[in-house]
């Protein structure tokens, strides 16, 4: 058998391989040319599609997509032909059954030794069930968060009311109110959102959200409670998920820490240096710790959840018997899409 005719057979027994595989893998399976041509569908594209062998190839995949999503997709692929960098999208996919359904695109580009593209291999994942019960607990979440912004509408109101039966105590009422009002800012900050309802108003740095959202204490007015250091610009990438543990330690320390007497002090120190921030919260003056808890809660539990997998980022607890103290190290670029 001569060379040639080796590696052909070679080469057939590997696309035989790779077809195989493919066909048996439960999603569906496509590849490219370098140049993005479709020329390879697996079994469980068709199955998925209903739509004739060959009738994708080319450019006829892009049909396949919801009318609003063509050109995002046509973009995201061209901009990975053109950069080589890897391709993940979000469409909604037409099934067989006429219905569209959404899917998890991606692709990666195969290179040979010298580093050039030779093929793009790429999946389409089914995750329709999942993107309904995201939506699901999105609109939750917003008549969840729309109620307790209600309650605090109302509590600001009978504040008002009172304070008109008792003009002695206006002042007071007004501080009050101020403070109902900050809590109702902070829970914007520390409430779970989406893409589509996330902050883009508000502090946009990392030391003006701090201010805002421990505003409602009355330590900070005080003077037992400081915030310093370093300052850097924030979006609500990072609001949501640093307002979620400087929202749960502060009301922690209202409860059992430093806050909850009047001699107890707070000190935040922010410090950034080589592309991290590192941000620390130490108690002082409050009942003192005789022994790390046993279990944390539910609320500690997913500000570690928060920082870690979010941001990307670390967070340690240390209970010292003079007080708590909490070092969160993040990186620079998780606190803004800039």
């Amino acid at each position: 058998m001569s060379s040639s005719i080796a590696e052909g057979a070679g080469q057939r027994a590997g696309q035989i391989s790779f077809q195989q595989l493919a066909d048996a893998m439960p999603q569906m399976v496509w590849s490219t040319l370098p140049d993005g041509f479709h020329d390879y569908y697996n079994a469980q594209w068709y199955e998925f599609t209903g739509v004739p062998k060959g009738s994708t190839d080319g450019e006829g995949w892009n049909g396949m997509f919801h009318p609003d999503d063509q050109e995002r997709a046509w973009s995201r692929w061209r901009h990975s032909l053109r950069t080589g960098e890897s391709y993940e999208i979000e469409y909604r996919l037409r099934h067989r059954s006429g219905a569209y359904r959404w899917t998890l695109g991606r692709a990666l580009a195969v290179r040979n030794e010298e580093g050039e593209i030779v093929r793009w291999v790429g999946t389409c994942t089914d995750i329709h069930e999942q993107k309904q019960v995201a939506q699901q607990n999105e609109i939750l979440s917003r008549e969840l968060s729309h109620r307790i912004k209600n309650i605090f509408a109302v509590l600001s109101g009978l504040i008002g009311i009172s304070a008109r039966q008792f003009p002695g105590a206006k002042q007071f009422a007004r501080q009050l109110q101020a403070r109902v009002a900050a809590l109702g800012r902070a829970h914007d900050y520390v409430r779970p959102h989406s893409e589509e309802s996330a902050r883009h108003e508000g502090p946009s740095t990392l030391l003006a959200l701090l201010k805002e959202l421990l505003s409602p204490y009355p330590a900070i007015d005080e003077g037992r409670l400081t915030i310093e250091g370093d300052d850097l610009p924030v979006d609500d990438r990072g609001a949501t998920p640093i307002g979620l543990v400087f929202h749960e330690l502060a009301t922690n320390a209202s409860k059992y820490g430093a806050l909850s007497n009047s001699d107890g002090r707070v000190r935040i120190a922010s410090v950034a240096e080589q592309g991290q921030v590192r941000l620390r919260w130490e108690e002082a003056g409050g009942p003192p710790i005789l022994a790390e808890p046993e279990e944390l809660g539910f609320g500690s539990r997913l500000t570690q959840i928060s920082i870690v997998q979010q941001l990307g980022g670390t967070l340690e607890r240390h209970w010292a018997r003079e007080g708590l103290r909490v070092d969160l190290l993040i990186p620079i670029s998780a606190l803004n899409r800039a």
